[in-house]
């Protein structure tokens, strides 16, 4: 995924609200721009952080700047998360998620099971239909180990519940974990932040859920699935 047009380098002063940051940019002046994450971005949000902004003149948009990506670790961390199905559906494409990219068609933002949209559903004439669910991975604790999720996640438990009983009526169900950081080879599942999660992870693997990490390569001009990681206990 390429950005329409290179990022604006900036450094953050202060996240709040969880949608806004206030940073400074090159020339000194102070702005507020949208952050596109509703999460914690558990180590992320330090002051005096590197970061690179989008910018828009939708006259619509309250604020003018997006944050894109912040640089933590020595490395660039993409934490737009209207990004990952895009990524995801690359990845695909791309022939790093199982053999998905075999698949006719793509059908996006599906209602199925209880309450929920599917983030992709994927169909082919006499092949089981293949309900993905994408997730967002930006952190970081040990070196080269990236984890989800970074807090509970009482949402993403209940997707991992539907994609179950999706395997359950005979259809396929994948989990993608979209890490939008290039400095990690390996991901698991954060048990100590939210030990629910990782419970109803387990018994979706049990019930036939498959599951896949893929990391990306980041700069200021593109966002770049790379390759598959492996997934440990």
């Amino acid at each position: 995924m390429q950005f329409s047009e290179p990022l604006i380098e900036a450094r953050l002063i202060r996240r709040y609200k969880r949608f806004l940051a206030d940073v400074v940019l090159a020339d000194g002046s102070h702005i507020t721009v949208s952050v596109p994450n509703t999460g914690s971005m558990l180590g992320l949000t330090q002051t005096g952080s590197r970061v690179y902004l989008s910018r828009s003149d939708d006259p619509k948009r309250k604020y003018a700047h997006r944050l894109e990506i912040v640089e933590a670790d020595d490395t660039l961390v993409g934490i737009n998360t209207g990004l990952p199905n895009r990524l995801a559906e690359e990845a695909i494409g791309a022939g790093l998620v199982a053999d998905l990219a075999d698949y006719a068609t793509i059908r996006r933002e599906q209602r199925y099971g209880e309450r929920s949209r599917i983030d992709m559903l994927l169909e082919h004439p006499g092949r089981p239909s293949a309900y993905v669910e994408v997730k967002n991975v930006h952190f970081m604790r040990q070196a080269g180990l990236a984890e989800f999720p970074d807090t509970v996640t009482a949402r993403g438990t209940r997707h991992l519940e539907e994609l179950a009983r999706m395997c359950a009526a005979g259809h396929r169900a994948i989990m993608i974990y979209l890490v939008q950081r290039s400095d990690c080879d390996r991901f698991r599942l954060c048990d100590d932040l939210d030990p629910t999660y990782e419970a109803a992870f387990r018994r979706a693997r049990d019930a036939g859920v498959e599951a896949c990490a893929v990391k990306c390569h980041i700069s200021p001009t593109a966002i770049v699935p790379h390759s598959a990681i492996d997934i440990v206990a």
